[in-house]
C-alpha cells in the first residue's frame, strides 16, 4: 500500500489524470502535496509535493465560468494534466499552499496560433541576416 505525503488532507474529490492513458481515481490535496490515486490500481498513483510545484496552470474557458482541466508544472518532472468534478474548489484549495502569483491562465488557440505565426517570421529574418 502507499503512504501519503499529507498529514492533513483538507480536499478529496474524484477527478482524472492525463498522464499517458486516462486514469480515473481520487485527487487529495493536504498540507505536503498534491496526490492522485488510481482507483482500479493501487501502484499508479502521482504525489506532487508542494516544494517540488513550479507553476499550477488552469484552461480558463466562456471568461472563467468553465475550468475543463489544469496542470501542475513540477521543477524536475514535466507538467501533469488533471480534471475534476468542481475544478474552481480544488484550484482554490491549491492556492492556500502555492504561491498565488504562480497560478496562471494556459494560452488560448488563437495565442498559440499568433506565437506560431509570429516566430516563423521572426526565423526567417534571423537566417537571411
Amino acid at each position: 500500500m502507499v503512504e501519503s505525503l499529507n498529514t492533513k488532507v483538507t480536499l478529496v474529490i474524484d477527478g482524472t489524470s492525463f498522464l499517458g492513458l486516462t486514469d480515473y481515481g481520487k485527487i487529495m490535496i493536504g498540507d505536503c502535496g498534491f496526490e492522485f490515486y488510481n482507483h482500479r490500481d493501487a501502484r499508479k498513483f502521482i504525489q506532487i509535493p508542494w516544494e517540488e510545484v513550479d507553476y499550477v496552470v488552469a484552461s480558463v474557458m466562456f471568461k472563467g465560468k468553465w475550468i475543463p482541466r489544469y496542470g501542475i508544472q513540477t521543477k524536475k518532472n514535466g507538467t501533469y494534466i488533471f480534471s475534476s468534478k468542481e475544478p474552481k474548489k480544488v484550484l482554490r484549495e491549491i492556492r492556500q499552499y502555492v504561491d498565488p502569483d504562480k497560478m496562471v491562465h494556459s494560452l488560448s488557440f488563437f495565442q498559440v496560433v499568433q506565437r506560431g505565426v509570429s516566430s516563423m517570421f521572426k526565423k526567417k529574418k534571423q537566417t537571411l541576416k
